[in-house]
C-alpha cells in the first residue's frame, strides 16, 4: 500500500493542480493585440521594392504535441528578439513545453512524467533553423499551413518574446540545445502543468494572428487541429507524415509524389537525408 507520506505529496499536488488551473489555463500577460488590418490592393503584384502582404505559416504535430514554423526573416522584421548569436535561417520551428522533457529529450520515469504534468514545472520554448521546405525538416509529422497578414507579425513576435526570460543584455536567455536540429531552448517565464501543456501555447499562438481558439478543447493535438482547420482560422493540410499512418521512412519514401503547390510544398513525396523532428512533451 501506498505509505501516508505519498499519499499526502499526491493530494498536494492534485490541490496545486486545480488550484493553478482556476487561475486560468492559458500563459498569461500575453501582450494586447495591436494589428489593425489594411485596405488591400487588389491588383498588388509583389517585386523587390515591395513585400508580399501575406506570410505563410505552417502548424506541425504528431500525435500529443503541436508547434509552429515561420519565415524567420518575418518574425525579425516584426520585432522578435533572437538569442545572441542564432544566425539567419530561412525558418525557424518553435514550440513550448516542460523544461526536463526537452533537455532529456522525454520523460523517461514515471516520478519525471508525474512531477511534469501534475505539478508547476519550468518551462522552455525550443528555437529551431531550418533552411529546407518545411516538409523536408519535418518528414513524419502532420503539417498545416495558412496565409497570415504580414502585419500579425509585430503581435507574433510580441508573444514570443514575452515568453522568455531575458538575460541583462534585453535577449532571451539560452538554458540548453534544442531536442533535436541543432536549435536552442529558451529558459520560459511561464509554469507549465496540465492543463497549461504544450498544445495551449500553440493555441496561443494561432489567437497571436487573428485565430479564434478555445483552450479548453486545444489540450489535445487533434483538438487543437480540428479547431485550427475550421473558419476563421483556415489552416490547411498539406502533409500526412507519420502522424496519421505510423509510417517508416522505408514506407515514407514509397508515395508518389504529387505536383507541387507554388510555394514549393509537396503533399507526398519521400525525403532523404533528413532528421526526424519529434519533439517532446
Amino acid at each position: 500500500m501506498p505509505s501516508a507520506g505519498r499519499i499526502g505529496k499526491l493530494a498536494l499536488a492534485i490541490l496545486t493542480m486545480v488550484s493553478l488551473g482556476s487561475c486560468g489555463i492559458r500563459l498569461p500577460d500575453v501582450p494586447k493585440p495591436s494589428y489593425q488590418a489594411a485596405a488591400r490592393d487588389p491588383d498588388f503584384v509583389p517585386d523587390k521594392g515591395r513585400k508580399n502582404p501575406d506570410v505563410l505559416v505552417w502548424l506541425i504535430s504528431d500525435k500529443l504535441h503541436t508547434g509552429m514554423v515561420f519565415p524567420y526573416d518575418w518574425l525579425i522584421e516584426s520585432g522578435f528578439i533572437p538569442p545572441k548569436g542564432f544566425g539567419n535561417p530561412k525558418y525557424v520551428t518553435l514550440s513550448w513545453g516542460n523544461r526536463t522533457a526537452y533537455v532529456e529529450k522525454g520523460l523517461h520515469s514515471p516520478g519525471k512524467f508525474f512531477m511534469a504534468l501534475f505539478t508547476p514545472s519550468p518551462s522552455v520554448m525550443e528555437l529551431i533553423p531550418a533552411n529546407w521546405n518545411v516538409t523536408e525538416v519535418c518528414p513524419y509529422q502532420r503539417i498545416w499551413r495558412k496565409l497570415v497578414a504580414r502585419g500579425r507579425g509585430r503581435d507574433v513576435a510580441a508573444f514570443l518574446n514575452n515568453c522568455s526570460k531575458q538575460g541583462s543584455d534585453g535577449r532571451p536567455i539560452v538554458c540548453g540545445t534544442s531536442s533535436w536540429g541543432g536549435g536552442v531552448l529558451l529558459e520560459s517565464r511561464h509554469v507549465y502543468f496540465i492543463p497549461r501543456i504544450c498544445n495551449i501555447w500553440t493555441a496561443q499562438v494561432i489567437e497571436s494572428m487573428g485565430g479564434k481558439m478555445n483552450p479548453w478543447n486545444a489540450v489535445l493535438a487533434d483538438g487543437l487541429i480540428r479547431q485550427a482547420e475550421k473558419p476563421p482560422n483556415d489552416f490547411e493540410q498539406i502533409w500526412w507524415g507519420g502522424g496519421n499512418h505510423n509510417l517508416t521512412p522505408e514506407e515514407q519514401s514509397t508515395l508518389a509524389p504529387l505536383e507541387p503547390f507554388s510555394t514549393g510544398e509537396i503533399q507526398h513525396g519521400g525525403t532523404t537525408g533528413v532528421q526526424q523532428a519529434k519533439p517532446p512533451i
